[in-house]
């Protein structure tokens, strides 16, 4: 009797501490079914140029194209973008206020015909840019995001964009700078292949 009581409690005590794992589970699902719905999106080209003329950091061009890949690919664009500094007044690896920059590469765009051959699966994303994010931007370069505005906002597929800049010349400030937005990224291999079958 007293085995079978034994017996009992662990069932008892495993049921519950099995039901209370479950909502921890479907919470953190990953999948097709948690989150934003699937949607079909197609990459279009883009191509873009600007003048970076800063008072407050200063880079080389070598810093500029890194810090700028580093920010399209946190946004979504895809890997085989190119960006090229030229115009820098020491060289191109000496840091200086002036450059000119041209980026070109493929942002995700909503499908007109979610049946095409082309079509990626792809999901709305909040995204943040902000000191630390993506890992290369820091509170000094409030003047960059600031003049890559409309680069961000007319390559992208944004929505409920918040973009605000309070760069202050001269002055390195924390929180100067933020941009928040759900992005249209496309999904993960292994979760599109999910998606699908």
């Amino acid at each position: 009797m007293r085995r079978s009581k034994r017996i009992l409690t662990s069932a008892v005590v495993g049921g519950l501490l099995a039901l209370a794992a479950l909502p921890v589970a479907s919470a953190t699902n990953d999948g097709p079914a948690g989150g934003p719905p699937v949607v079909a999106g197609t990459w279009e080209h883009r191509h873009a140029s600007f003048h970076y003329d800063g008072i407050t950091s200063l880079y080389s061009c070598a810093g500029l194209e890194s810090n700028i890949r580093a920010l399209l690919q946190h946004l979504g664009a895809r890997k085989d973008l190119t960006v090229r500094a030229y115009g820098c007044p020491g060289g191109y690896n000496q840091p200086g206020r002036t450059a000119i920059v041209d980026v070109d590469f493929y942002s995700l765009a909503p499908s007109a015909d979610a049946s095409a051959a082309n079509n990626v699966q792809a999901r709305w994303t909040p995204v943040t840019v902000s000191a630390n994010h993506p890992n290369s931007i820091r509170d000094g370069d409030c003047e960059l995001i600031h003049e890559m505005k409309d680069i961000l906002s007319k390559n992208f597929s944004l929505r409920d964009l918040n973009y605000r800049t309070d760069c202050r010349p001269g002055e390195v400030n924390i929180n100067d700078f933020s941009v928040k937005a759900e992005i249209l990224k496309p999904l993960p291999a292994t979760v599109a292949s999910a998606a699908q079958g």
